[in-house]
């Protein structure tokens, strides 16, 4: 069983067991999400998509761990005028593991 699932501005594929790194949920270690906006459902190749049948579907996961993600530089340059910025930035990121899918 898969699901497609919507958090955080990105969509991401999940399967029972499977961990996967969202943007910061503001939950600790050890406590249980759940992802009310699946966009699909695959179950022994049938595929679900229709907004009706997927109103009542949740995916539920439990948070691992909440680390920073990789480095992200920003620069700023204008030739000819001395300007240069260098900025890095790291997206606080919770890595989840799915365990149930409910359709």
């Amino acid at each position: 069983m898969e699901a497609v699932i919507a958090t955080g501005g990105k969509q991401y594929r999940v399967t029972p067991g499977q961990v996967i790194k969202v943007e910061r949920l503001a939950k600790s270690a050890g406590a249980s999400v759940e992802f009310k906006h699946v966009l699909l459902v695959t179950k022994d190749g049938q595929v679900t998509a229709e907004p009706q049948a997927l109103a009542s579907a949740r995916v539920t996961g439990e948070v691992v761990a909440e680390k920073k993600g990789a480095k992200v530089l920003v620069v700023k340059f204008k030739r000819r005028k001395n300007y240069r910025r260098k900025r890095g930035h790291r997206q606080i990121m919770t890595a989840v593991r799915i365990t149930k899918i409910e359709a």
